[in-house]
């Protein structure tokens, strides 16, 4: 799907120069920094969530139940 992101004046320079070093696209190095990102935060959220659910178990199973 395409789309469109602005970035900064900053920001495009430092894709480019990143791209270029790696010799890559800069479309790639977006895209693998996007995944890395929501990739990390997707995991740091999944350890909350657990960690929620082991510290509370006996209180969520006594709402479970009515």
């Amino acid at each position: 799907m395409p789309m469109t992101l602005r970035l900064t004046d900053a920001q495009q320079e430092a894709l480019r120069v990143t791209a270029e070093r790696e010799q890559r696209s800069m479309q790639a190095v977006a895209a693998d920094a996007i995944e890395r990102y929501t990739s990390e935060r997707n995991r740091r959220r999944d350890e909350v969530y657990a960690k929620i659910m082991d510290r509370d178990k006996d209180l969520l199973d006594r709402l479970a139940q009515g």
